[in-house]
């Protein structure tokens, strides 16, 4: 199975988890008198499988990550680590121009008047410089995870 496979599955795992707890919430308790319409026991039983099979293949996905070198310079677990905090500083950066550049509507002159404490055209700038490069970075990440195998 091929690693970008593993992450599909991993996400179908996931969902699955969160659809047997919504039941199983559902089902907690019942009017007296009334039987549950699924029985708990056996959504328990269920989940449990299920979060089994989540764990295990996260591990392999986390073991195939820590030992495959994209374009032979750093793992893949870096490089997640490394997209991650580009879209961090993206988003940052989007925030500090959308802030910076709000404009007032002014009624008199003797209400307080707001400038711009940075340069929004170049916050802007390395704003679309970072959403770039965490867009070549993801892609390669995601040409890696076609391309490898998932590790026992």
């Amino acid at each position: 199975m091929k690693l970008a496979e593993a992450l599909i599955l991993r996400a179908d795992l996931q969902k699955r988890v969160q659809q047997l707890k919504q039941r199983l919430l559902r089902n907690a308790k019942v009017q007296e008198g009334d039987n549950p319409s699924e029985d708990p026991q056996e959504l328990i039983e269920e989940l449990e499988r299920v979060v089994a099979q989540l764990t295990q293949l996260v591990q392999r996905i986390n073991k195939t990550n820590a030992v495959t070198v994209l374009e032979g310079r750093r793992t893949v677990s870096d490089s997640l680590a490394a997209r991650d905090a580009l879209g961090i500083r993206q988003g940052v950066y989007r925030e500090l121009a959308q802030a910076a550049s709000v404009t007032q509507e002014r009624y008199s002159s003797s209400e307080v008047r707001f400038e711009s404490t940075v340069n929004v055209a170049d916050v802007q700038r390395r704003a679309d410089a970072l959403a770039q490069e965490y867009r070549e970075l993801d892609s390669r990440i995601q040409e890696t995870n076609w391309s490898t195998e998932l590790s026992e």
